[in-house]
């Protein structure tokens, strides 16, 4: 008899505290509120914030206002007593001859500035060159030993031009090496430089390709060869190309007849067999440089774990956007981004206020950073990569915020770059519980999870995790989904008209807030790692730093 009762006293209190517990959940995420929410992102998308573009007006009343919330909120400063971290930037503005002059075998020729070719520099000598530099055509310009393969084997590129394909090998040839049409970072533009510079080449020039690179070369005209922000990288001993940049398919085109080469060469570029050859060609062209040194800023908060207080949980979110510029059909020249990054930044201070006024604290470091520059290359976010607060080996994941759904609720969730790490588990774990389904990624050839700030933890073998609602709108549909969508894509996206919208409801930004927090909140209450799935680029980083 005793040993029922001690059996059901056992099963009573256990079935107690799991009541307990779930029922504190349950209010934690009913603390999340839509007017607090909305009045975060009316404030730092009005026009008196100026499209907080960084080393602006708009720059000190972001910063002031995050951090003045943090405090009010009762966090703590996340950089030892600060709530700042300084990010040193660099404005480069580059200005190449009109042309590219081309020897080659069958003649010279010239390339056109901006019409077959863009170039950009993150050095700020007052003038680049290249002087009858050798052309080498180096494939896909891709090291990877987990795939068996490497384009520079056997070549010496020291000192020379590399020219290479956009995407991963196999892109719309071969979808069983790789990872088929889901681009790996290898594919990534900004991979392609940083590989060639370590390899010691002193220019690289991609090949453009619609279909490939997700995007017309017009965006790349649009983007590239005007004054750009980079992170002031003096002292650092990382290798750096003197130039970068593309050129058009048809440009290649020319490139590969005068050196008596044809579309056979880009195929076989397609087979581990591949070996990287010269096209016996020599480029020249100046480049005069202008440079512009400036301090942007990062904001840090925190809560310090009660059990693990030197393990840490990131939330993270980015707070510029592009400021002042061109006018639209309105007259209108201030890109509020009131979706893209008002409403995550609004998001990561609700989810402070959240995990704040939660009666469990957690058990983990939970630090909310809200990072500068992304819409200039990801750069405050890799600047606190490169310079963390907090150490990298210690850091459990990192959980992004980019735009959040200004809509009804959704039946799906899509994960950016799904198959990456174990965060993805959490998310179907926590959507399940939402009554909601993993849809898969429209475009994941477009590599998209190599263009929001979580990318610059994962390159340092951080876990990180991207994910937001998808098109499947509650009781409406994947029609109706969808061109929500798409009417943002045309008409707001890194435009003035992105507004705040009084008719915007937000139900499925807080829906996936809520389950954003259900996963940050495990993560901080638990004792194991969440680690990179094998296949992953990301997975050797990570197990280096154990």
């Amino acid at each position: 008899m005793k040993k029922i009762f001690f059996y059901f006293l056992f099963a009573g209190i256990t079935i107690s505290y799991l009541a307990c517990k779930q029922a504190n959940s349950d209010q934690d995420l009913s603390l999340f509120n839509k007017d607090s929410l909305t009045q975060h992102i009316k404030m730092l998308a009005s026009d008196s914030f100026q499209g907080r573009k960084p080393f602006s007006i708009g720059e000190i009343k972001a910063v002031d206002y995050i951090q003045n919330t943090f405090k009010n909120l009762g966090l703590e400063p996340g950089n030892g007593n600060s709530f700042i971290q300084d990010v040193p930037l660099v404005e480069i503005t580059p200005n190449p001859d009109a042309v590219m002059k081309v020897q080659s075998p069958k003649g010279n020729f010239e390339l056109q500035k901006t019409t077959d070719f863009v170039i950009s520099t993150n050095k700020t000598d007052s003038l680049i060159s290249l002087k009858n530099d050798e052309l080498i055509f180096a494939g896909y310009g891709v090291v990877a030993p987990e795939y068996n393969w490497n384009d520079y084997a056997g070549i010496d590129v020291k000192g020379k031009v590399v020219l290479v394909l956009v995407n991963d090998p196999g892109f719309g040839v071969d979808t069983t090496i790789f990872k088929g049409n889901t681009m790996t970072y290898y594919g990534r533009w900004t991979y392609k430089y940083e590989e060639a510079a370590r390899q010691g080449a002193k220019a690289c020039l991609i090949i453009h390709n619609t279909a490939a690179a997700s995007y017309p070369f017009n965006v790349v005209q649009n983007s590239w060869g005007s004054s750009n922000l980079y992170l002031d990288e003096k002292g650092s001993t990382e290798p750096h190309l003197a130039l970068q940049g593309w050129v058009s398919a048809d440009a290649a085109k020319k490139l590969f007849a005068a050196a008596g080469k044809d579309t056979s060469l880009i195929v076989s570029a397609n087979k581990n067999t591949f070996k990287a050859v010269s096209l016996n060609e020599k480029l020249s062209l100046n480049v005069k440089v202008k440079s512009t040194f400036n301090v942007s800023h990062n904001v840090i908060a925190k809560i310090t774990g009660t059990k693990r207080p030197d393990e840490y949980v990131i939330y993270t979110a980015h707070w510029d956007h592009f400021g002042i510029g061109k006018k639209d059909e309105k007259g209108d020249s201030i890109y509020n981004g009131a979706i893209d990054n008002a409403s995550g930044t609004a998001a990561l201070l609700e989810m402070a206020r959240v995990f704040k006024e939660s009666k469990n604290k957690p058990e983990r470091t939970v630090v909310f950073l809200s990072v500068t520059a992304e819409e200039q290359g990801l750069l405050g976010s890799a600047y606190y990569a490169a310079h963390p607060v907090y150490p990298l080996n210690k850091t459990v994941a990192d959980i992004n915020m980019d735009g959040i759904n200004a809509f009804e609720k959704t039946n799906d969730i899509t994960i950016t770059g799904a198959g990456q790490n174990d965060l993805e588990d959490y998310v179907t774990e926590f959507g399940k519980a939402q009554g909601r389904y993993i849809a898969p990624e429209a475009h994941p050839e477009a590599g998209h999870y190599y263009r929001s700030d979580h990318f610059s933890f994962a390159k340092v073998g951080v876990p990180a995790l991207d994910c937001s609602g998808g098109i499947d709108v509650v009781g409406k549909g994947k029609e109706y989904g969808k061109k929500l969508e798409d009417d943002y894509t045309a008409n707001r996206y890194h435009r003035p008209a992105d507004e705040f919208d009084p008719k915007w409801t937000f139900e499925g930004g807080l829906q996936d807030m809520q389950l954003l927090f259900s996963v940050g909140k495990k993560l901080a209450n638990e004792s194991t790692w969440p680690q990179w799935k094998t296949g992953s680029e990301f997975k050797a980083i990570r197990d280096k730093s154990k």
